[in-house]
């Protein structure tokens, strides 16, 4: 009786485990069949055989067996000319924001042009001579994330030098949903060149897409543009991502914690740059009243992090459950009401607030009081037009 209750017990045990590791492995690992767009080599090494090339990517430029894309091609005897750097930088090594050098490769000797800093627009000195530009960069599905940006300034100047532009593709973190306030035209920067709420909730090859189709290139020129497609990908579904997007998005909490903590980046409010736990913690000095409390402190991903060596006080998010399918204002929210400095206002003098959240309307809206439900209910009806946009350019099922 004993024994058969501990067989029973042990059995019971082992099931919950491989349901709990089935689960965590259907959210990490790749799908049965999945193959992002580099892994699909068949597709685009034909189009690439005698041609001169340019590539645009970083540390994420993987294929599945970690061997980076820029290796993957000289190994097949493919021409690359020039690599292009994004944000970060072409190792992803450079702080958000940091200038981006010029150089070369020190494996392949391949001369390296940086895309951020005066220069985010491939020059037509630097495009002459090269027939495609091939762009792999896992990005994360955020407006203010740059590499859309980076795509966009590539097809233009692509498209004013006659040069193809080939995006590999990659999966969103953020695909099957879209949310957040969408950008105004007169707020266009950088951080956000187009009227596309925070999670637009496309990949980065749909993303180009739709940028052709709408024509919001410069003169409405149009890109000659190639996607290799992934296989078997489906939007609502979770992958694995080979390497961090940049330094501060080192793991898949983070990213998913981004969209709703970035804003605090226009505030006097720290995402926990500095820290071990970036965009998965939040606080400053004059927020007292939260419990959490940390330090920031220069490191690999920040060499001056803002509220550098200041105490500060907020909530650990790195134990948060979730898994985000919407923006969480709750944060935010909590944060403005308990921020008591006479000295300072909440918001970045700067108002960068406004750039990262595509105009004045939500820092207007917090200021006011409004509830998280009347903010979201200002969103609705230009969520629902751009909704009609992004129908059109939908590669990827469910």
């Amino acid at each position: 009786m004993n024994l058969n209750f501990k067989i029973k017990t042990l059995v019971l045990i082992c099931l919950i485990f491989l349901g709990v590791f089935s689960q965590y492995y259907s959210q990490t690992s790749n799908k049965e069949g999945f193959k992002t767009g580099a892994d699909r080599p068949e597709l685009y090494l034909p189009l690439l055989k005698n041609k001169t090339i340019g590539i645009v990517t970083n540390q994420t430029g993987l294929l599945q067996d970690k061997t980076h894309l820029v290796d993957f091609l000289v190994k097949n005897n493919i021409k690359i000319k020039t690599i292009f750097a994004p944000e970060h930088g072409f190792r992803g090594n450079a702080d958000a924001g940091e200038k981006v050098k010029n150089g070369v490769d020190i494996k392949t000797g391949i001369p390296i042009v940086s895309l951020y800093g005066p220069n985010k627009k491939p020059k037509p000195e630097q495009l002459k001579g090269i027939d495609i530009v091939v762009f792999d960069i896992q990005d994360v599905g955020v407006r203010f994330y740059t590499y859309i940006s980076t795509l966009t300034y590539l097809m233009e100047a692509g498209a004013e030098n006659n040069v193809e532009i080939m995006v590999l593709d990659r999966p969103n973190p953020h695909d099957g949903y879209i949310d957040g306030p969408v950008l105004k035209k007169k707020w266009e920067s950088f951080v956000g060149m187009h009227e596309v709420p925070v999670v637009y909730g496309l990949t980065i090859g749909e993303y180009g897409k739709m940028v052709n189709g709408e024509k919001w290139l410069k003169n409405g020129v149009h890109a000659k543009y190639t996607l290799i497609e992934m296989q078997n990908y489906h939007k609502k579904q979770r992958y694995s991502i080979l390497d961090k997007p940049s330094p501060n998005l080192p793991n898949d909490q983070s990213i998913n914690l981004y969209p709703s903590l970035c804003f605090f980046e226009g505030t006097q409010v720290s995402v926990g740059r500095g820290t071990d736990i970036p965009f998965q913690v939040y606080g400053s000095p004059w927020t007292k009243d939260l419990p959490y409390q940390f330090t920031p402190k220069p490191n690999f991903g920040a060499k001056d992090p803002f509220l550098n060596g200041k105490l500060c006080y907020g909530e650990n998010l790195s134990d948060y459950s979730k898994d985000l399918r919407e923006i969480n204002l709750e944060w935010l929210l909590k944060a403005y009401k308990n921020y008591k400095n006479p000295q300072q206002d909440f918001f970045l003098k700067n108002l960068f607030f406004d750039t990262l959240a595509g105009s004045d309307e939500l820092r207007k809206q917090i200021i006011s009081g409004k509830s998280e439900k009347e903010i979201k209910s200002s969103w609705k009806s230009n969520l629902e037009k751009f909704s009609k946009i992004r129908s059109k350019y939908i590669i990827y099922q469910d």
